[in-house]
């Protein structure tokens, strides 16, 4: 069973931080990464994330 890869760039929960050694973070889960938060995610818990939301919302 393939999951599609999220892109973390296009998610609204995704910020990068200015911490040189945790440079990207994830607002939802709450937490800093050196590698995308969707990534750490998935290695952790064996599932994709739960939380992605587009950041370009689709207007009516």
């Amino acid at each position: 069973m393939e999951t599609a890869k999220i892109n973390c760039l296009s998610c609204k929960h995704f910020y990068v931080t200015w911490d040189p050694q945790f440079p990207r973070g994830c607002k939802a889960y709450g937490f800093k990464t050196k590698h995308l938060p969707s990534a750490e995610v998935l290695s952790s818990t064996g599932k994709p994330c739960l939380s992605y939301e587009d950041k370009r919302a689709k207007r009516p």
